[in-house]
């Protein structure tokens, strides 16, 4: 049933029920046309849109609207994290809450992440970071939001088994594109509709000075092409790492073999404050293969403190041999600040005496050996690795200088020079 007719739907309800979901079908009178679910037999909708762009508030009222005008049926609700899904997807400001009438929800059992209406249907949320959730639940319809930051790509084929219900099952996919295999093949499914837009479209329900704090810094940018305006960017020369040099190597964690040594590596950002850069957390190991496993890239905007706490945790997480840090900037507040957090822990300072380029180099080659292994994906860090060309002008690369004192690391505990590897 497309979105502009609700009259079936009236036809059941009592009279205070109607005047309730009258309200809530203005939607389709106050949303701009691309936001409005297309008509047609297809499979996928697809909404690659910029930052702002009403994302969220589409996806909400897609499905809110089919689960008010089909009792019984049930709708999967899937992001990235299970937090996403709730606080996002279901509780935030153009979550699904926000746009369901209250009088026709009976209950948001936030524990289970599960929400139900008086008329039966069922909307559940999942974690793309648990593939084996989707396993077993069956759906008439799911929205998958930011499908592009999915970590695994086998959660998006598991749900799919599950979508099984009804004449014809549908899936509405709301993200911010990357050039992922998954959403490229996406793109060129005959069974999809793509709907493209820019942060801008939606320049009426956002502050003027944001928009213009935004075009500002970002306007031309590679960032701003991607996170503005929805461009899907492939590989730019002059990049030591492309996308498909990282996908290639791509593993799951059950495919991870017996670790031979495991480093929590750190690039520290001494400063904190609004403008400051962010500090690199990656951990990385050497396999009993002889191959280099990337393990989790917990980089970010943090305290002293509190980077120095999310080194610790990595560390005992993944049970780490060593702590490695570049110091210099901070000197020996690195050191003090991880003995503050754990006295005993296996720390060693390293010190950058060659330009970011020449560090990177080897690494890349590790890479273009396919020596290197991504557990998982972590998109921040590999959206760093293929922007970086190493231009004067270019913002500090901290995730990526945080890997690269990991590699470098384990390349040299290996015994094994990167120029002499083979």
């Amino acid at each position: 049933m497309p979105l502009q007719k609700l009259s079936p739907l009236l036809e059941k309800l009592d009279t205070d029920q109607a005047e309730i979901v009258s309200n809530f079908s203005r939607w389709p009178q106050t949303a701009r046309e691309e936001q409005k679910t297309p008509l047609g037999e297809w499979t996928y909708w697809l909404v690659l849109a910029g930052r702002g762009w009403g994302k969220t508030r589409t996806g909400a009222e897609d499905i809110a609207f089919y689960g008010l005008a089909n009792p019984g049926w049930r709708i999967a609700v899937a992001a990235p994290t299970i937090s996403d899904a709730r606080v996002t997807c279901i509780e935030g400001e153009s979550g699904l809450l926000s746009v369901l009438p209250s009088a026709l929800i009976s209950t948001w059992n936030r524990s289970l992440g599960e929400l139900v209406l008086k008329n039966g249907t069922r909307y559940k949320t999942f974690s793309a970071d648990e593939p084996d959730r989707f396993r077993g639940p069956q759906h008439h319809r799911a929205w998958c939001d930011e499908l592009a930051a999915w970590k695994y790509p086998d959660s998006f084929d598991q749900l799919l088994f599950g979508l099984r219900l009804g004449e014809m099952p549908q899936v509405v996919i709301t993200t911010t594109p990357r050039p992922t295999p998954l959403i490229k093949e996406l793109i060129k499914d005959e069974r999809t509709v793509v709907t493209k837009g820019s942060t801008f479209d939606n320049s009426e329900n956002l502050a003027p000075s944001i928009l213009e704090q935004l075009k500002k810094k970002y306007e031309g940018t590679r960032l701003g092409r991607q996170e503005l305006h929805a461009e899907i960017l492939d590989d730019i020369e002059g990049s030591l790492w492309h996308y498909g040099m990282i996908d290639r190597s791509r593993i799951s964690p059950d495919q991870c073999p017996e670790l031979r040594r495991v480093v929590v590596a750190i690039d520290p950002a001494v400063t904190n404050t609004a403008t400051s850069d962010e500090t690199g957390i990656v951990v990385a190991g050497v396999g009993v293969d002889d191959r280099f496993y990337v393990l989790e890239d917990a980089s970010g905007k943090m305290s002293p403190d509190g980077w120095g706490k999310k080194a610790v945790e990595c560390y005992y997480r993944h049970k780490a041999d060593r702590v490695i840090a570049e110091v210099n900037n901070g000197g020996d507040l690195v050191e003090r600040l991880l003995r503050n957090t754990e006295s005993s822990i296996p720390y060693s300072s390293v010190r950058a005496s060659r330009g970011k380029m020449l560090r990177a180099e080897p690494v890349a080659a590790l890479y273009e050996q396919g020596r290197v292994s991504h557990v998982g994906g972590f998109g921040d860090l590999e959206d760093q690795m293929c922007n970086f060309v190493g231009a004067s002008n270019q913002k500090s690369p901290d995730r990526l200088d945080a890997l690269v004192w990991a590699l470098t690391e384990l390349s040299q505990a290996s015994g094994s020079a990167f120029w002499r590897i083979s």
